[in-house]
């Protein structure tokens, strides 16, 4: 049991067993609040303990429905420093809107910044979070970023496997840093997906950079959201000569037919991290889901005793 009685989690509806999870690691009971829903649609959360003087952790993903999830999370946060709260640091394992990060055409929103600077307003003191999917969102916050990395619990499962003769393959370009640090851990090659992407959630595979041929290959990226990439670039490594193919991912976020893309490429298992909460249609043979709550509660130790973070991005 943590003895600290001013550290306190609290859960809303994106993803309670996680936060569960994370207060039993921590070693507290997870903080009693209500979150209701109108009948008009209008949220309404009320917290049932005091919280006077104290740190808070609140563990919410702004995954699907992420509008409604982020609106969540902004209420919470007023409640809190409505409440007294010494500090409100948001646990955000997974963060929506990341991928709207920039202005890639004329007259777009940087939606990820609005999103950060509402946070801010709202009133978080801090934010704890797990792979970015662009890692330079931490420089839209004026306030503490803690960005924590998914490749250790990955890396520590695929050497448990113990395949051989294996190939870390990113899919694309921007990914190639994150195959690194798998393939360094895995002391294995990597090679790179050459691929055009000719509109949203739409790919094409062109070429493999690097040898596949007759190596397992395992893929990895930040987030896997319809699965086009990921069963286009399975589809390529087959054809370019690899035996099996594997891949992994952070963030499940496996939306439309995700599912029945998996099922259907030559995937032999989809690894994924439960920063998100996978509904009860999401399911496969080949899926199997790593927890980070050991990660998430570890850091917020760290956070809450000044401690620092970094040990953990081993």
């Amino acid at each position: 049991m943590y003895q600290d009685r001013t550290l306190k989690v609290f859960a809303l509806n994106s993803n309670p067993d996680l936060a569960l999870a994370v207060a039993e690691q921590i070693g507290v009971p997870l903080g009693k609040s209500d979150v209701s829903t109108f009948s008009d649609g209008e949220i309404q959360i009320n917290i049932e303990e005091s919280i006077r003087g104290c740190d808070i952790y609140i563990v919410q993903s702004t995954s699907a429905p992420v509008n409604k999830h982020i609106l969540e999370l902004l209420i919470m946060i007023d409640a809190l420093k409505r409440a007294s709260a010494a500090t409100i640091n948001v646990v955000m394992p997974y963060y929506g809107y990341a991928r709207q990060d920039r202005k890639a055409k004329p007259r777009e929103p940087i939606t990820a910044k609005l999103v950060a600077d509402i946070l801010q307003v709202a009133g978080a003191s801090r934010i704890i979070t797990i792979d970015l999917h662009a890692p330079q969102i931490q420089g839209f916050f004026n306030i503490p970023v803690d960005q924590l990395v998914g490749v250790p619990i990955l890396g520590d499962y695929w050497e448990s496997k113990q395949l051989k003769d294996t190939v870390i393959v990113s899919p694309d370009h921007g990914g190639v840093t994150r195959a690194r640090q798998l393939a360094e851990r895995l002391k294995a090659p990597i090679a790179i997906i050459d691929k055009r992407r000719p509109r949203p959630n739409v790919s094409e595979v062109m070429n493999i950079v690097g040898d596949v041929k007759g190596k397992t290959a395992i893929l990895i990226d930040d987030m896997i959201d319809t699965a086009g990439t990921i069963s286009l670039a399975a589809d390529a490594l087959i054809k370019s000569g690899a035996v099996d193919v594997y891949t992994c991912c952070t963030h499940a976020v496996l939306s439309g037919p995700a599912i029945e893309r998996i099922e259907q490429s030559p995937i032999k298992e989809l690894v994924v991290t439960d920063t998100i909460k996978l509904s009860e249609d999401k399911t496969s043979d080949k899926l199997t889901v790593l927890s980070v709550a050991p990660l998430i509660s570890e850091a917020i130790i760290r956070v809450h005793e000044q401690l620092p973070v970094s040990v953990l991005f081993d």
